[in-house]
């Protein structure tokens, strides 16, 4: 690897009980995003798994990577990790008189959007450093992955002593579930992204990719902003949920297995957690995680609604040929609403495929040549694209989840 994660002086292996050898994952209750009741959620969580005096060394360098989508949106949609959230976490840091560096990889053509989000103003509030990631570059580094060789990370990020990842608890349209692992994709830079969509179109493959950049710059602690979740058709485009918690671990594929439980999804059922825990990259099995702080039962959401993809997932235990053609029905593909949108262009340029392209003031799509990657629905902050599936397709959907739903309720 160019530039192993062993390097940090700061870095301290995935938090593990030394008698049970289990990964730890510590809960907390956070109803609002007050400051206070948030820092004294995370000082009660983070002392649950260890401290954090035993991860970050005094007067360290430290990397908050958030969760920042492109284009920007106000911190109340709910699509970026919650910059009150963030400045918790900051005023945790600065106890040990750390170098803290806060960022992400965003667009920076037209407006601000740090500002946009309100990190801008936060990030000033609290005397910290914020950086778009493109401005320091990236770097190309060894993975040895599945599918990459190299990669290119941001030099930001590979520089510092510790990274800290503050994934947002946020379905995803193509994923099923976003979290830890995944918000470490937006340490590449985002025409990689992009081209990664286009190049690795089905879940499986794009997940053997984000679990190939996560085993080349793993953070040192996770904190999961589960205060207002999104569910349905996120990343970007889902509703609110408010689950009032904060999820802890240094090691965040165990982490994103207790979120997706706490959701009613099976852990193992997202790639990236399998992948991960497969490669030994951190613990996906719930019964190999010590969960510390709030106790499970008491916050699973039976009714957390998934997005249309997570139906796929439990029609894949269903033998040969009915499995094939239930998968195809359950196929979407993006679909304009063309009153709502702006004419922002915002899918057209994101779209890997080149199958959107302007029409008078709006977009037209291109299905023949459309991939589904979802990647204009995941951009489109008007909610103007929309996954579409046929009528078999929507009638199945809506039969499993039922049934799971009154499983879930009987047990």
């Amino acid at each position: 690897m160019g530039r192993p994660m062993e390097r940090h002086e700061g870095y301290s292996a995935p938090a593990q009980d030394t008698h049970l050898n289990k990964a730890k994952v510590a809960i907390v209750k956070a109803h609002d995003y007050d400051c206070a009741q948030i820092y004294a959620g995370m000082e009660k969580g983070i002392e649950l798994i260890g401290g954090l005096e035993k991860i970050v060394k005094p007067r360290s360098s430290v990397f908050v990577k958030i969760n920042h989508l492109s284009p920007a949106s106000p911190a109340e949609r709910g699509i970026v990790t919650h910059p009150v959230f963030v400045e918790a976490v900051l005023e945790l840091l600065k106890k040990l008189d750390a170098n803290i560096t806060v960022g992400d990889d965003i667009d920076s053509d037209i407006e601000d959007g740090f500002q946009v989000s309100g990190f801008r103003q936060m990030c000033q509030r609290a005397g910290v450093r914020l950086t778009n990631l493109r401005d320091a570059g990236f770097v190309e580094t060894e993975c040895n992955g599945h599918l990459l060789e190299k990669v290119y990370l941001s030099r930001t990020a590979l520089d510092a002593d510790v990274i800290i990842n503050l994934p947002k608890l946020k379905t995803h349209s193509l994923t099923v579930f976003t979290g830890g692992v995944k918000n470490m994709y937006g340490t590449i830079p985002a025409g990689l992204r992009t081209r990664f969509h286009g190049e690795y179109m089905k879940s499986e493959g794009f997940s053997q990719v984000l679990t190939d950049i996560f085993s080349a710059i793993r953070p040192q602690l996770t904190i999961m902003d589960g205060i207002i979740a999104m569910q349905g058709e996120g990343p970007a485009s889902g509703s609110l949920r408010r689950l009032g918690v904060i999820l802890i671990s240094q090691d965040a594929v165990a982490l994103d297995a207790v979120a997706t439980k706490i959701i009613g999804l099976d852990p193992l059922d997202i790639h990236t957690t399998r992948y991960c825990d497969e490669r030994g990259l951190g613990t996906g099995n719930l019964e190999n995680i010590e969960i510390v702080g709030e106790r499970m039962e008491n916050i699973t959401v039976l009714d957390f609604r998934p997005p249309a993809s997570a139906t796929s997932l439990f029609l894949r235990r269903v033998p040969g040929i009915l499995s094939r053609f239930l998968l195809g029905q359950l196929s979407a593909k993006p679909q304009l609403i063309e009153h709502q949108c702006t004419g922002c262009f915002e899918c057209e340029k994101t779209c890997p495929a080149a199958a959107i392209s302007k029409s008078g003031e709006t977009v037209k799509i291109n299905h023949s040549i459309c991939i589904r990657c979802m990647c204009c629905h995941e951009v489109c902050r008007f909610n103007a694209i929309t996954p579409k599936r046929s009528i078999v397709g929507s009638i199945i959907h809506f039969l499993v989840n039922t049934w799971k739903r009154l499983m879930a309720a009987s047990h």
